[in-house]
């Protein structure tokens, strides 16, 4: 049910040709599709039924379900087989756009600068470090093309050197489902050792003695990340230490560092709720202290530097404030302002050096970057070009630097990371993404609408086209959307998308409520009991361009994973006819049933996002909108929906279930493909190639929708 990444999609002219290879067949020699069988499951809540025939395919130890999910995968594959060369043609053209012996900036921790790197016809990255200069030998920390050999799915997360800089501590999922293994590697003699710590969540920190490190446990039923344990290096895992559960099922922990190593730091967050404890470095063995105790309401989060902590919160302060205490005085009636809440601008996130603090904000659903000297009052912001854009904080390890780390991009303007000079106010562009094909940003337009809700609320809108193909009512528009769990949708590039927009489409994305674009109020009004403003918000942009001129009322398409998922479900279903088709991936549709269930995965962590519905009031307003609850006998768009065998986060028999309710009652015969990943989970393949041939899937698919009727 979390955050999907923001895919892309489709490749046509706008100028009426329906796809790049000519007319497509629309396949209807294939078999018939896949029929579930119908097993009724009698599901009651306060005295309400639902009949349930599909109920059964969660049983993932059935094998009918296996065979099931085979058959949607063959079906979908007879009636793509006809975009096979397209396919192929999209796949060459996406990498080919992309530089692919690539490396990121390095950045210096310690003694070392370090940086990750891809080679040419290779699927991983080589994470790399070299001592003193760049000039200097490369130490290749982890090669992951040589660890993922033999392995479908190979996921790195999380690696950690200790104090002394000899030893790497690395988590990987073998499978997509947020299940990590713990491996660790002699830095000295370049061997891995045979030490690990298994079925954790991939979090880890090292204690300032390079000998203990601390990590999350997850519960083996739901995956919550319930306990943090002390493991001590070189000593076994049985004489592993837990130092924290977390009792309470709607929370998280997790364990973090503090800026200028001296604390560590366990969190317990939940939707509207964190508390902290810390411990310094240099004691692991030692007892760990609240913060600050939970109330609930109030959201912190702590760093540390120059002895004194900084707080984020929403103490008092519904958009965020930034705060200091002092240690041994970290209660609440000991925080003083640092930055103080301000109308409309929401507090988002900071980072610490020597003499300053840069504060990330947004403003009128736009991030700034607020600067302010630690000693004074002095502040400054800093400007970005495009109507509309994306910054974010780069890496900034060392805390008594004056050079500020950041990336910028747009929905036309390559992703460049610079160094700004904190003291002279100057930057420095370090490297700018290639982009090849002769793509130049000057020859695409961005643009910031606002456009006005059925309910009066103001909806932001970033767009994206090329200024030479864009003829009023006449192009191609792609709506993308999520709004879900405070998360928003930034208008970054994706070097992709350009053969989207050389081809005259329209991309944008919808801002709307249950993001945080526009502070918190813009969250709190698309969640719980008032869920419904996101999907009215989805369609009342979408008629809003049509009318503007954005695109040709026939060519209409929209595309949000996960929750965005849920989006696309939704919306089709109150508005079957106002898109030509839809992706919806890893879609969280089954959203009554999955929320009274709390041995699901997020379900417990997630009532103060959707309800619990086994309150009636949110059973009722859940059973109102959820998708698969509410697909009813009318006719659908062309859908593609997706899914993966071992997500943990949406799980498979989510999306299963959709599609076979919708074959058994949709009016129409546009297409409704269920393409299952086999061997991975929420966020799709790991490998660079898997993921250019799963866009150029998703790509093919809409180009082929525009030949049929």
């Amino acid at each position: 049910m979390k955050y999907f990444p923001l895919f892309i999609f489709c490749l046509l002219l706008a100028s009426g040709c329906r796809s790049l290879n000519g007319p497509m067949s629309s396949a209807r020699s294939t078999p018939p599709a896949p029929r579930a069988e119908k097993i009724e499951k009698t599901l009651e809540q306060h005295g309400h039924v639902r009949i349930d025939p599909y109920y059964w395919i969660g049983d993932r130890k059935n094998p009918k379900v296996l065979k099931l999910l085979k058959a949607e995968n063959k079906y979908t594959d007879k009636h793509m087989q006809d975009t096979e060369a397209l396919q192929k043609k999209i796949f060459h053209e996406m990498k080919d756009r992309t530089r692919q012996d690539d490396s990121t900036v390095p950045y210096k921790k310690g003694n070392y600068f370090y940086y990750a790197r891809y080679e040419k016809g290779r699927d991983y990255p080589i994470y790399a470090r070299k001592k003193g200069s760049l000039k200097n030998k490369e130490e290749i920390l982890i090669d992951v093309n040589k660890l993922a050999r033999g392995h479908d799915y190979y996921r790195v997360a999380s690696l950690r050197i200790t104090p002394d800089e000899d030893t790497l501590a690395f988590a990987v999922d073998f499978k997509g489902n947020r299940v990590f293994t713990v491996f660790f590697k002699d830095l000295i003699n370049d061997r891995i050792y045979k030490e690990t710590i298994k079925d954790m969540g991939g979090n880890i920190q090292w204690a300032a003695d390079s000998k203990h490190i601390f990590y999350n446990k997850i519960h083996p039923v739901t995956i919550r990340s319930y306990q943090i344990w002390r493991h001590e290096f070189g000593a076994g895992k049985n004489k592993d230490t837990k130092v924290f559960e977390e009792a309470d099922e709607t929370f998280d922990t997790y364990v973090s560092k503090s800026k200028d190593q001296k604390y560590l730091l366990i969190m317990s967050n939940q939707t509207l709720t964190s508390e902290s404890q810390y411990l310094e470095a240099d004691k692991p063995l030692g007892e760990w202290k609240i913060f600050d105790g939970r109330k609930r309401g109030v959201e912190y989060q702590i760093d540390h530097h120059h002895d004194r902590f900084y707080i984020l919160t929403n103490f008092k302060a519904q958009n965020f404030r930034l705060m200091t205490a002092e240690a041994g005085k970290t209660s609440k009636r000991n925080w003083k302002d640092f930055i103080e809440p301000r109308e409309g601008v929401l507090l988002d996130g900071f980072e610490l050096f020597s003499d300053y603090v840069v504060a990330l904000q947004r403003r009128g659903g736009q991030k700034e970057f607020l600067i302010k000297t630690k000693t004074g009052w002095k502040s400054h912001k800093m400007d970005f070009p495009d109507a509309a854009y994306d910054i974010d904080m780069g890496s900034n390890e060392d805390p008594n630097s004056n050079l500020f780390r950041y990336s910028y991009s747009s929905l036309a303007t390559p992703e460049s990371e610079f160094d700004y000079d904190l003291v002279r106010r100057k930057k420095e562009l370090l490297k700018e993404e290639e982009v090849f094909g002769g793509f130049k940003k000057e020859n695409y337009k961005v643009e910031r609408l606002r456009i006005r809700a059925r309910d009066g609320g103001s909806v932001p809108v970033s767009i994206v086209y090329r200024k030479d193909k864009f003829k009023k009512f006449k192009n191609p528009l792609l709506v993308y959307g999520y709004g879900s769990y405070g998360i928003s949708i930034d208008p970054s590039f994706s070097p992709e998308r350009v053969s989207l927009l050389d081809r005259g489409f329209v991309f944008a994305i919808a801002h709307i409520r249950g993001g945080q674009e526009l502070g918190r109020p813009w969250y709190d009004a698309g969640k719980l009991l008032n869920k419904k403003n996101t999907f009215t918000d989805f369609i009342d942009v979408t008629e809003a361009m049509i009318r503007r001129g954005y695109s040709d009322p026939q060519k209409v398409f929209a595309m949000g994973g996960s929750a965005g998922g849920l989006l696309m479900g939704a919306v089709i279903n109150m508005r079957p006819d106002l898109y030509h088709a839809v992706i919806a991936d890893v879609p969280f549709v089954d959203v009554v049933t999955t929320m009274l269930d709390e041995s699901i995965p997020l379900t417990t962590s997630e009532f103060d996002e959707w309800g619990n519905p086994k309150s009636k009031q949110y059973y009722d307003y859940i059973l109102s909108y959820s998708p698969y609850d509410n697909v009813k006998p009318v006719g659908y768009p062309h859908l593609l929906i997706e899914t993966g065998i071992h997500d943990s986060q949406v799980q498979y028999h989510e999306p299963t279930k959709w599609v076979a309710k919708l074959r058994d009652l949709k009016t129409d015969d546009h297409l409704l493909l269920l393409k299952v990943n086999l061997k991975a989970g929420h966020g799709g393949g790991s490998a660079r190639d898997e993921r250019y041939r799963e866009t150029a899937f998703e790509y093919a698919f809409l180009v082929k929708t525009l030949d049929l009727p």
